[in-house]
Protein backbone atom coordinates (compact mmCIF):
# COMPACT_ATOMS: atom_id res chain seq x y z
CA UNK A 1 0.00 0.00 0.00
CA UNK A 2 1.46 3.43 -0.83
CA UNK A 3 2.19 5.93 1.36
CA UNK A 4 -1.21 8.31 0.17
CA UNK A 5 -3.31 5.43 0.32
CA UNK A 6 -2.39 4.74 3.96
CA UNK A 7 -2.30 8.41 4.74
CA UNK A 8 -6.50 7.67 3.10
CA UNK A 9 -7.33 5.02 4.69
CA UNK A 10 -5.72 6.48 8.42
CA UNK A 11 -7.99 9.65 7.97
CA UNK A 12 -11.48 7.30 7.43
CA UNK A 13 -10.89 4.87 9.76
CA UNK A 14 -10.09 7.96 12.25
CA UNK A 15 -13.36 9.64 11.16
CA UNK A 16 -15.65 6.79 11.38
CA UNK A 17 -14.34 6.12 14.81
CA UNK A 18 -15.38 9.95 15.92
CA UNK A 19 -18.64 9.45 14.82
CA UNK A 20 -18.52 5.68 16.98
CA UNK A 21 -17.42 7.50 19.73
CA UNK A 22 -19.95 9.97 18.89
CA UNK A 23 -23.14 7.66 19.20
CA UNK A 24 -21.24 5.65 21.80
CA UNK A 25 -21.38 8.66 24.26
CA UNK A 26 -25.56 8.35 23.91
CA UNK A 27 -25.33 4.92 24.99
CA UNK A 28 -23.08 5.54 28.39
CA UNK A 29 -26.54 6.21 30.62
CA UNK A 30 -26.86 6.57 33.29
CA UNK A 31 -23.88 8.60 32.75
CA UNK A 32 -23.53 12.20 31.96
CA UNK A 33 -21.91 14.51 29.71
CA UNK A 34 -19.64 15.61 32.16
CA UNK A 35 -18.65 12.16 33.62
CA UNK A 36 -18.03 10.83 29.67
CA UNK A 37 -15.64 13.66 29.34
CA UNK A 38 -14.19 12.80 32.52
CA UNK A 39 -13.37 9.35 31.89
CA UNK A 40 -12.37 9.87 28.27
CA UNK A 41 -9.64 12.59 29.50
CA UNK A 42 -8.26 9.95 31.81
CA UNK A 43 -7.72 7.54 29.74
CA UNK A 44 -6.88 8.91 26.60
CA UNK A 45 -3.77 11.14 28.18
CA UNK A 46 -1.75 8.22 29.18
CA UNK A 47 -2.26 6.12 25.89
CA UNK A 48 -1.12 9.56 24.32
CA UNK A 49 2.16 9.38 26.23
CA UNK A 50 2.86 5.81 24.91
CA UNK A 51 2.01 7.25 21.55
CA UNK A 52 4.33 10.22 21.92
CA UNK A 53 7.15 8.40 23.09
CA UNK A 54 7.13 4.99 20.82
CA UNK A 55 6.90 8.11 17.92
CA UNK A 56 9.80 10.29 19.16
CA UNK A 57 7.61 13.10 19.63
CA UNK A 58 8.06 13.28 23.59
CA UNK A 59 10.79 15.63 23.07
CA UNK A 60 7.96 18.24 21.88
CA UNK A 61 6.43 17.94 25.82
CA UNK A 62 10.16 18.63 27.01
CA UNK A 63 10.42 21.30 24.93
CA UNK A 64 7.13 22.49 26.20
CA UNK A 65 8.35 22.31 29.75
CA UNK A 66 11.41 24.02 29.22
CA UNK A 67 9.74 26.93 27.74
CA UNK A 68 7.39 27.13 30.84
CA UNK A 69 10.95 27.85 32.92
CA UNK A 70 12.13 30.30 30.44
CA UNK A 71 8.61 31.86 29.95
CA UNK A 72 6.65 32.96 32.37
CA UNK A 73 3.35 33.71 30.08
CA UNK A 74 2.76 30.38 28.97
CA UNK A 75 1.72 29.37 32.93
CA UNK A 76 -1.43 31.55 31.30
CA UNK A 77 -1.19 31.08 28.04
CA UNK A 78 -1.26 27.13 28.52
CA UNK A 79 -4.28 26.54 31.04
CA UNK A 80 -6.53 28.78 28.53
CA UNK A 81 -5.22 27.03 25.56
CA UNK A 82 -6.71 23.71 27.92
CA UNK A 83 -10.13 25.35 28.49
CA UNK A 84 -10.63 26.04 25.00
CA UNK A 85 -10.10 22.66 23.98
CA UNK A 86 -11.32 21.30 27.06
CA UNK A 87 -14.38 23.07 25.90
CA UNK A 88 -14.48 21.28 22.39
CA UNK A 89 -14.13 17.88 23.98
CA UNK A 90 -16.46 18.18 26.16
CA UNK A 91 -19.10 19.18 24.10
CA UNK A 92 -18.45 16.61 21.52
CA UNK A 93 -19.54 13.83 24.47
CA UNK A 94 -22.73 16.32 25.49
CA UNK A 95 -24.23 16.80 22.30
CA UNK A 96 -25.59 13.21 21.75
CA UNK A 97 -27.51 12.15 24.47
CA UNK A 98 -28.78 15.63 25.02
CA UNK A 99 -30.60 15.69 21.62
CA UNK A 100 -27.58 18.42 20.45
CA UNK A 101 -25.72 16.51 17.99
CA UNK A 102 -27.75 17.74 14.51
CA UNK A 103 -26.33 21.70 16.38
CA UNK A 104 -22.67 20.37 16.92
CA UNK A 105 -22.40 18.77 13.20
CA UNK A 106 -23.62 21.93 11.75
CA UNK A 107 -21.23 23.81 13.63
CA UNK A 108 -18.23 20.87 12.45
CA UNK A 109 -19.64 21.63 8.62
CA UNK A 110 -19.33 26.11 9.46
CA UNK A 111 -15.99 25.53 11.32
CA UNK A 112 -13.62 25.51 7.41
CA UNK A 113 -15.65 28.39 7.14
CA UNK A 114 -14.70 29.98 9.95
CA UNK A 115 -11.09 29.32 9.79
CA UNK A 116 -11.08 30.95 6.53
CA UNK A 117 -12.13 33.84 7.61
CA UNK A 118 -9.68 33.95 10.97
CA UNK A 119 -7.08 33.21 7.89
CA UNK A 120 -8.62 36.49 6.43
CA UNK A 121 -8.93 38.39 9.16
CA UNK A 122 -6.08 37.60 11.98
CA UNK A 123 -3.39 36.82 9.09
CA UNK A 124 -4.64 38.77 6.29
CA UNK A 125 -4.97 35.63 3.98
CA UNK A 126 -6.43 36.34 0.64
CA UNK A 127 -10.19 34.88 -0.23
CA UNK A 128 -10.88 33.24 -3.69
CA UNK A 129 -13.96 33.69 -5.47
CA UNK A 130 -14.75 30.37 -4.32
CA UNK A 131 -14.05 31.26 -1.05
CA UNK A 132 -16.02 34.50 -1.04
CA UNK A 133 -18.93 32.58 -2.86
CA UNK A 134 -18.65 29.80 0.23
CA UNK A 135 -18.67 32.51 3.12
CA UNK A 136 -21.61 34.05 1.25
CA UNK A 137 -23.61 30.87 1.49
CA UNK A 138 -22.55 30.25 5.11
CA UNK A 139 -24.24 33.72 6.20
CA UNK A 140 -26.95 32.97 4.50
CA UNK A 141 -27.73 29.84 5.72
CA UNK A 142 -26.82 31.37 9.68
CA UNK A 143 -29.45 34.70 8.81
CA UNK A 144 -31.75 32.11 7.87
CA UNK A 145 -31.63 30.38 11.48
CA UNK A 146 -31.24 33.80 13.56
CA UNK A 147 -34.93 34.57 11.83
CA UNK A 148 -36.51 31.32 11.85
CA UNK A 149 -36.02 31.14 15.45
CA UNK A 150 -34.27 34.16 16.91
CA UNK A 151 -31.02 33.47 17.94
CA UNK A 152 -28.20 30.65 16.24
CA UNK A 153 -27.79 27.59 18.30
CA UNK A 154 -24.94 27.99 21.08
CA UNK A 155 -23.36 24.95 20.60
CA UNK A 156 -23.12 25.14 16.84
CA UNK A 157 -21.57 28.72 17.41
CA UNK A 158 -19.13 27.48 19.82
CA UNK A 159 -17.43 24.93 17.44
CA UNK A 160 -17.39 26.83 14.88
CA UNK A 161 -15.49 30.17 16.86
CA UNK A 162 -14.28 27.98 19.48
CA UNK A 163 -11.73 26.53 17.57
CA UNK A 164 -10.02 29.22 15.41
CA UNK A 165 -9.74 31.08 18.69
CA UNK A 166 -7.93 28.53 20.00
CA UNK A 167 -5.85 27.89 16.80
CA UNK A 168 -5.03 31.30 16.74
CA UNK A 169 -3.79 31.16 20.32
CA UNK A 170 -1.57 28.07 20.10
CA UNK A 171 0.22 29.56 16.88
CA UNK A 172 0.60 32.87 18.51
CA UNK A 173 2.46 31.22 21.19
CA UNK A 174 4.16 28.50 19.33
CA UNK A 175 2.67 25.93 21.12
CA UNK A 176 0.84 24.37 18.10
CA UNK A 177 2.09 20.88 18.14
CA UNK A 178 1.80 17.50 20.30
CA UNK A 179 3.56 18.34 23.10
CA UNK A 180 1.34 22.10 23.50
CA UNK A 181 -1.61 19.24 22.99
CA UNK A 182 -0.07 17.11 25.18
CA UNK A 183 -0.10 19.51 28.15
CA UNK A 184 -3.40 20.86 27.34
CA UNK A 185 -4.96 17.45 27.94
CA UNK A 186 -2.88 17.28 31.09
CA UNK A 187 -4.28 20.52 32.69
CA UNK A 188 -7.45 19.02 32.10
CA UNK A 189 -6.51 16.30 34.19
CA UNK A 190 -7.96 17.39 37.45
CA UNK A 191 -10.96 18.51 36.23
CA UNK A 192 -11.41 15.15 34.50
CA UNK A 193 -10.84 13.43 37.55
CA UNK A 194 -13.66 15.56 38.86
CA UNK A 195 -16.16 15.32 36.71
CA UNK A 196 -15.29 10.92 36.73
CA UNK A 197 -14.69 10.25 40.37
CA UNK A 198 -16.23 13.54 42.19
CA UNK A 199 -19.39 14.07 41.30
CA UNK A 200 -22.40 12.45 42.91
CA UNK A 201 -23.04 9.10 42.05
CA UNK A 202 -19.69 8.96 41.40
CA UNK A 203 -18.74 4.90 40.84
CA UNK A 204 -22.43 4.05 41.81
CA UNK A 205 -23.54 4.19 38.22
CA UNK A 206 -21.32 0.85 37.37
CA UNK A 207 -23.52 -1.20 40.03
CA UNK A 208 -26.40 0.69 38.13
CA UNK A 209 -25.36 -0.78 34.98
CA UNK A 210 -22.46 -3.54 34.71
CA UNK A 211 -21.81 -3.11 30.96
CA UNK A 212 -20.17 0.16 31.53
CA UNK A 213 -16.79 -1.74 33.01
CA UNK A 214 -16.42 -2.62 29.45
CA UNK A 215 -18.08 0.63 27.55
CA UNK A 216 -15.80 3.01 29.20
CA UNK A 217 -12.64 1.61 28.48
CA UNK A 218 -13.52 0.87 24.84
CA UNK A 219 -14.46 4.27 24.73
CA UNK A 220 -10.98 5.03 25.58
CA UNK A 221 -9.47 3.09 23.13
CA UNK A 222 -11.89 4.38 20.44
CA UNK A 223 -10.69 8.10 21.66
CA UNK A 224 -6.95 7.14 21.81
CA UNK A 225 -6.85 5.25 17.82
CA UNK A 226 -8.71 7.78 16.35
CA UNK A 227 -6.75 10.70 17.61
CA UNK A 228 -3.85 8.71 17.11
CA UNK A 229 -4.99 7.72 13.64
CA UNK A 230 -5.88 11.30 12.67
CA UNK A 231 -2.19 12.55 13.51
CA UNK A 232 -0.58 9.86 11.24
CA UNK A 233 -2.83 10.59 8.44
CA UNK A 234 -1.67 14.00 8.63
CA UNK A 235 1.71 13.24 8.52
CA UNK A 236 1.44 10.82 5.56
CA UNK A 237 -1.17 13.21 3.41
CA UNK A 238 -0.41 16.52 1.28
CA UNK A 239 -2.36 19.09 3.16
CA UNK A 240 -4.72 20.18 0.46
CA UNK A 241 -6.07 16.21 0.69
CA UNK A 242 -5.97 16.04 4.30
CA UNK A 243 -7.98 18.94 4.50
CA UNK A 244 -10.68 17.81 1.96
CA UNK A 245 -10.95 14.47 3.88
CA UNK A 246 -11.68 16.34 6.43
CA UNK A 247 -15.17 16.54 5.47
CA UNK A 248 -16.03 12.96 5.96
CA UNK A 249 -16.58 13.51 9.76
CA UNK A 250 -19.57 15.87 9.88
CA UNK A 251 -21.08 14.06 7.20
CA UNK A 252 -20.89 10.95 9.88
CA UNK A 253 -21.39 12.95 12.71
CA UNK A 254 -25.10 13.93 10.66
CA UNK A 255 -25.86 10.17 10.28
CA UNK A 256 -25.09 9.72 13.89
CA UNK A 257 -27.67 12.21 15.09
CA UNK A 258 -30.46 10.87 12.55
CA UNK A 259 -29.83 7.20 14.33
CA UNK A 260 -30.40 8.88 17.38
CA UNK A 261 -33.74 10.19 16.34
CA UNK A 262 -33.25 13.55 15.53
CA UNK A 263 -34.69 15.46 12.79
CA UNK A 264 -34.24 18.39 10.25
CA UNK A 265 -37.52 20.46 10.65
CA UNK A 266 -38.95 21.49 7.22
CA UNK A 267 -37.70 25.18 8.14
CA UNK A 268 -34.34 23.98 9.38
CA UNK A 269 -33.14 23.37 5.51
CA UNK A 270 -32.83 26.91 4.81
CA UNK A 271 -30.28 27.03 7.38
CA UNK A 272 -28.02 23.33 6.78
CA UNK A 273 -28.48 23.94 2.99
CA UNK A 274 -26.55 27.01 2.23
CA UNK A 275 -23.90 25.99 4.61
CA UNK A 276 -23.85 22.69 2.66
CA UNK A 277 -23.36 24.08 -0.38
CA UNK A 278 -20.59 26.39 1.09
CA UNK A 279 -18.83 23.35 1.92
CA UNK A 280 -19.13 21.65 -1.35
CA UNK A 281 -17.72 24.78 -2.86
CA UNK A 282 -14.52 24.70 -0.32
CA UNK A 283 -14.18 20.79 -1.58
CA UNK A 284 -14.48 22.12 -5.26
CA UNK A 285 -11.75 24.44 -4.68
CA UNK A 286 -9.45 22.42 -2.85
CA UNK A 287 -9.49 19.79 -6.07
CA UNK A 288 -8.79 22.78 -8.24
CA UNK A 289 -6.04 23.67 -6.40
CA UNK A 290 -4.61 20.23 -6.16
CA UNK A 291 -4.93 20.19 -9.60
CA UNK A 292 -2.89 23.59 -10.55
CA UNK A 293 -0.25 23.55 -7.85
CA UNK A 294 1.47 21.17 -5.74
CA UNK A 295 0.32 21.40 -2.30
CA UNK A 296 2.90 21.34 0.94
CA UNK A 297 3.04 18.20 3.17
CA UNK A 298 2.08 18.55 6.84
CA UNK A 299 4.82 19.67 9.26
CA UNK A 300 4.99 16.68 11.19
CA UNK A 301 5.11 18.46 14.34
CA UNK A 302 1.80 20.10 14.06
CA UNK A 303 -1.40 18.96 15.15
CA UNK A 304 -4.97 18.64 13.24
CA UNK A 305 -8.36 19.97 15.12
CA UNK A 306 -8.85 17.57 18.13
CA UNK A 307 -12.50 15.93 19.11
Amino acid sequence: MSTKARGVALSVLASVLFGVMYYLSAQLVPLDGEQIFGWRMLLTLPLMAVFLLAGGDWQLVRTTRQRLRAEPRLWLVLPLSAFLLGVQLWLFLWAPPNGRALDVSLGYFMLPLTMVLTGRMVYGERLTTLQGLAVLCAAAGVLHEVWRIGSFSWTAAVVALGYPLYFVLRRRHRTDHLGGLWFDMLLMLPLAAWFALGVAPGLEVYTQRPALWGLVPLMGLISTTALVSYILSSRLLPLGLFGLLGYVEPVLLVGVALLLGERLAPGQWGTYGPVWLAVALLVLEGLIQRKVQPVPARCAGSTPITR
